[in-house]
C-alpha cells in the first residue's frame, strides 16, 4: 500500500465505502474583527456550495477548552480531484480577502453512520 490509489484500491476491497473528500482546514490570519467582515459572504458562499451539493459538512472549531472560537474551522468538500478542491477553497471569499488562509488534505470518507436527513443551514433534521 505505497501509493494513495492503492489504499483506497485496498480499503475498496475490504468492502469500505472509500468516499473521496476534500478537508478544507482554514486558519485566520490576523484579527477576528476582520473574519466578521467577511463572515455574511463567506456564509452566503457556504450555502451555495451546500445547496449545490458540494459541501459535505463545514463549521468552526472551539478552542480546546470549549471556550472561545480562534476563527479556525474546517470545510469538507466533494470534489473530483485536489485542483478542483483548490478553486472552491480560493473562491470562498475568507480566503479570497485574505483573512483566512487554507491547507487542503485529501480524505478517505471509510467507516461511520448515521440514519438523519440534515440541512445544517436550515436546522433541518428528520429521522427516517
Amino acid at each position: 500500500m505505497g501509493t494513495w490509489q492503492e489504499h483506497i484500491d485496498h480499503v475498496s476491497a475490504k468492502g469500505l465505502l472509500a468516499k473521496r473528500l476534500y478537508v478544507i482546514l482554514t486558519t485566520p490570519t490576523g484579527s477576528l474583527d476582520a473574519l466578521g467582515e467577511q463572515l455574511g459572504a463567506h456564509l452566503a458562499y457556504q450555502k451555495d456550495l451546500e445547496a449545490r451539493g458540494v459541501t459535505f459538512a463545514a463549521g468552526p472549531f472551539a478552542d480546546d477548552a470549549e471556550a472561545q472560537w480562534s476563527g479556525e474551522g474546517m470545510i469538507i468538500v466533494r470534489a473530483g480531484s485536489l485542483a478542483e478542491a483548490r478553486a472552491i477553497a480560493d473562491a470562498d471569499p475568507m480566503h479570497s480577502s485574505g483573512v483566512r488562509r487554507y491547507r487542503i488534505r485529501p480524505w478517505l470518507l471509510n467507516e461511520g453512520s448515521y440514519t438523519l436527513t440534515v440541512r445544517y443551514s436550515e436546522n433541518f433534521r428528520h429521522v427516517d
